[in-house]
Parts: C-alpha cells; structure tokens; sequence
C-alpha cells in the first residue's frame, strides 16, 4: 500500500476502470490500481472528479487536502469507521486525572526523543551542548512534580526553545536558523519541518480515524476550532524521531538544498520546491518503512508506520479501560 502525493497545480485526478488517474497540465499521464493505494495527498490547485470521490470512500481511501506550503486543510472521507460509543468514553475523559496522566507521559517522551535526536547531531559535528541536554533533562524531572496541564506545557515550551537553539548549532550553515518559526516558515529549516509536521498530522489522522476515535476530542491540547487536538497530543512523541531527524539528515547530508527552497513575496515566507518536495517525501517514506524495535510491549521488529498504528490501538485501550498506564509512548535510544 502507498500514499500518492499530487503537489502540481491543475492536475485533474479521476478513474478509469479499477485505476487513479492523474492528468497534469503538460499532458503527461500517471496511473495506479486502486488497490495499492492507502491514502491521497493533494497540495495545490488540483481537481478531484465526483466519480474518483465516490470511488475512494467506497474504497476507504481517505484524501487529504494541503496548501502548497503544507498547511491543512480538510479532508475527504467516508463514515465507516465511526464508534459513537468509543468516542463517549473518549470525550468523558477530557479535563480528567486520565488526560493529564496520559499528558505527563507523552511529554517526558518527547522531551527524551528531543535530547536523544540532539545529541546525535552534536557528536556528529563534534559540538559540546551538553549543558543544553542536562537542561532539557532537568525539565523531564520537574515534570513528575507538575499539577496541571498549562504547567506541563510550560515546561514542553521551555524544552523546545532549548532544543531548537541546539539544533540550529548543528545544522549545516547555509540552512541556520533562530527557533521555531511557522504560519509561515520563515526560513528553510522551518519550511522543512512544518511540512513534516504536517504528512505526520495526516498519517496519524488516518489511524485515529480508522480505529474509530473522534480526532477533534484530545487530552493535552486544548479544544479550538478546526484543530484536530487528538491527533495533536498523539504526534508529540514523533516529531522528533521522524520528522526533524530525517530533516537534519538530509541537510547535513547535502541530500537537499538551500536552491530547493524559495521566498514567496505574495504570502510571505520560505517553501520548498517540487523538486525538494520529493526529496523529502522519499527520505520521509523511507523513514516510515523502517523496522524498529522502540515499542516496549512488542518483542519484534516493526516498521515506523505499523508502530504509530499500534500506539494509536494502545490509545484506545487505555481510553476503554480508563487507565492511562495502558498507553506507553515510544522512546528513542
């Protein structure tokens, strides 16, 4: 099964027979059967026929819709998987002992994930940011002393400012940044991880939808408008094991290149181009593929892919059970 990414604007994608069609302006002509499709990715200015809607959610093949900047903004899909009850006990558990529990875990995660990913960098280019680590690690051990959510996330922030100020040590120079920056990206770097941020949004969209959870009811993000706060809560263990180590790997690998990325003065900021966008989706996916054996309650190797599936099941156990020790999230060594 594969994801198709459409990132050209004016692409008309439709059917014939038992395959998706994408027809560019250019007159060129792709074709996959429907069977090996798993999800569709449209960033741009493309059209979708009404039979190619209707062929996907029959078939449960969601697609999603993205600005060329990454940016999201909705999606097409059918109502298969909906589990009112699931999405009862799982809305009932907002504002509970159980969300900020299960809040607390995902952060110490991804703060652990964070120091992991910036150490590695840090040897790779021999830099001492030891004090930076050590930083990072005193605000996992605070965190066990917290009492609510905006204090938690308080201490998420002040980890995240540290992290980004590391990694912008390590990053090649031409691609050197100061902090986080989106809505828009303001340099390279940003504009690479947003983007990531974003697929990685989509692909975990997908799983919660599918296992029939309510993407829009979370634990640790707070309720707002069109923010899938659920989807939200379940990246933060990811985005640094998937999303800014494959971008610093093909940075510092000269995998990509500051050529790849553009300014646009209409809607300011920085993106990326076509060819960078493959580039990236390719080492992205190559990611994804990759066996792993960061689950504690798995005794085999599994891909980064099947692994964000299995912690969304380990969600929903957890949600069933009320018991937040159900759900453990995944750390990096």
């Amino acid at each position: 099964m594969s994801q198709v990414y459409i990132d050209e604007n004016g692409a008309q994608i439709g059917t014939e027979g038992n395959r998706l069609t994408i027809k560019y302006r250019n007159g060129d002509v792709r074709s996959f059967p429907i069977e090996t499709i798993e999800s569709i990715i449209m960033m741009g200015k493309s059209q979708l026929t009404t039979q190619c809607m209707e062929k996907c959610m029959n078939k449960g093949i969601p697609v999603a819709f993205f600005s060329k900047g990454g940016k999201y903004f909705g999606r097409l899909m059918s109502s298969g998987h909906v589990k009112p009850e699931l999405q009862r006990k799982q809305s009932a558990l907002y504002d509970t002992d159980f969300a900020f529990e299960l809040s607390r875990k995902i952060i110490k995660a991804k703060i652990q994930n964070q120091t992991v990913v910036l150490r590695r960098y840090a040897k790779s280019r021999d830099l001492d940011l030891l004090g930076l680590i050590v930083s990072m690690k005193s605000d996992i051990k605070h965190i066990d002393n917290v009492k609510n959510i905006p204090e938690l996330m308080g201490y998420e922030g002040n980890s995240a400012k540290i992290y980004f100020k590391g990694l912008s040590q390590c990053v090649d120079d031409e691609f050197e940044f100061e902090g986080r920056s989106k809505r828009p990206p303001k340099d390279p770097f940003n504009s690479l991880i947003s983007l990531g941020y974003s697929i990685l949004m989509n692909n975990i969209y997908e799983v919660v939808e599918e296992k029939g959870l309510n993407p829009y009811f979370g634990f640790m993000h707070r309720d707002g408008e069109n923010h899938p706060t659920l989807v939200s809560d379940l990246m933060e263990e990811w985005r640094a094991v998937l999303i800014d180590s494959t971008a610093m790997s093909l940075i510092n690998g000269k995998e990509i290149l500051r050529s790849n990325f553009y300014t646009d003065y209409e809607n300011p900021g920085v993106f990326i181009d076509k060819d960078g966008l493959n580039i990236f989706i390719s080492k992205l996916e190559m990611k994804l593929k990759t066996s792993v054996k960061y689950l504690k309650y798995v005794d085999y190797a599994v891909s980064f892919r099947r692994a964000i599936a299995l912690q969304v099941m380990s969600l929903v156990k957890a949600i069933e059970s009320q018991n937040p020790d159900e759900y453990e999230p995944i750390v990096i060594r």
